[in-house]
């Protein structure tokens, strides 16, 4: 079963609970939101978009810039695209299926330029070629461009009895914190590549990255 089958599978009737069960674990998404630099006619896109929840909080935000999503989900996309289409912002938020590591903005939006942001919300945690993934963003992103991600950290400052519940939990889901992900971004940041800025949230429960693209 490739990806996408496991993503559709997983999500077939899950999406229609998603935002309801996931915001009460899914920490930090909204104050990534209120922190995105984001100016009007910029081009922003979320890897991972899911239900649209995010791009639509930001459409209402900022609803002069152009709002991207990719999902690997064709079902999460059923829900993505009708609560869009519902909303006020159906004209400036533009999704598509695919997988982040495939993602290139002339195929896959048909876009002339890259991106001015790119941003990951919980997303890197589920993708199992998370590096490649994360690349993606980077390349189509525009030299001076921001990536930003909010995903789960190491949990160090909160019990473990509280870790192991949910380490637990997240498996269920296919949800797996990545220890190599923030030494990566901050390989990518002593090599030149872009300036990095990590801030910890709730006692480490989570972070949020924002990566700097050199140029």
């Amino acid at each position: 079963m490739d990806q996408v089958q496991v993503m559709d599978k997983m999500y077939r009737y899950q999406r229609y609970i998603y935002d309801l069960t996931r915001k009460y674990y899914l920490f930090g998404r909204d104050t990534l939101i209120e922190h995105m630099d984001v100016h009007p006619k910029q081009r922003v896109l979320e890897i991972g978009c899911g239900t649209a929840r995010n791009l639509l909080k930001l459409a209402k935000r900022h609803p002069e810039a152009e709002l991207y999503g990719l999902d690997a989900s064709n079902e999460m996309l059923i829900t993505a695209q009708s609560k869009v289409d519902n909303s006020p912002h159906a004209n400036n938020i533009h999704l598509t299926q695919c997988l982040a590591e495939n993602l290139h903005y002339q195929e896959t939006f048909e876009l002339d330029r890259p991106f001015d942001r790119v941003f990951f919300s919980y997303a890197l945690s589920m993708i199992p070629p998370w590096q490649q993934a994360l690349d993606a963003g980077l390349a189509n992103l525009k030299a001076g461009g921001e990536l930003y991600i909010v995903d789960f950290s190491d949990q160090r400052d909160l019990p473990a009895w509280f870790r192991k519940i949910l380490v637990w939990w997240l498996d269920l889901f296919g949800v797996h914190y990545k220890p190599e992900l923030l030494p990566y971004l901050e390989k990518l940041a002593a090599s030149g590549a872009g300036h990095l800025q990590v801030t910890s949230l709730g006692g480490h429960y989570a972070f949020i990255a924002r990566f700097r693209k050199a140029g």
